[in-house]
């Protein structure tokens, strides 16, 4: 499915991001604590979509195309679950103009 934003497709605003990923992620997530979070908000806010819920109970987590735009941490139900800083610099989203 090829989502539109305004005249500019999904896809087409994704070409013109670069991830620099780090070699330590740059958000942590305490799947423990995560298994007794009811609401898994994280899952549905995330815009990226990088939380999966687990057989377990649990979250997993990929921060390599992370947006760094925060929602995951804001919105964290499971007691401070998730741990948030920026990148190290030179690290993390880069958007380019195309």
């Amino acid at each position: 499915m090829n989502q539109r934003y305004g005249d500019v497709s999904f896809e087409d605003r994704m070409s013109h991001v670069d991830f620099r990923v780090a070699e330590q992620p740059h958000i942590v997530v305490d799947t423990d604590v995560c298994r007794s979070c009811t609401t898994k908000t994280c899952v549905h806010a995330c815009p990226a979509n990088l939380f999966v819920p687990t057989a377990e109970g649990g979250i997993l987590f990929n921060y390599e195309q992370c947006f760094e735009c925060g929602t995951c941490y804001l919105m964290c139900d499971g007691g401070n679950a998730i741990s948030w800083s920026y990148p190290d610099g030179g690290q993390g989203v880069v958007f380019r103009h195309g």
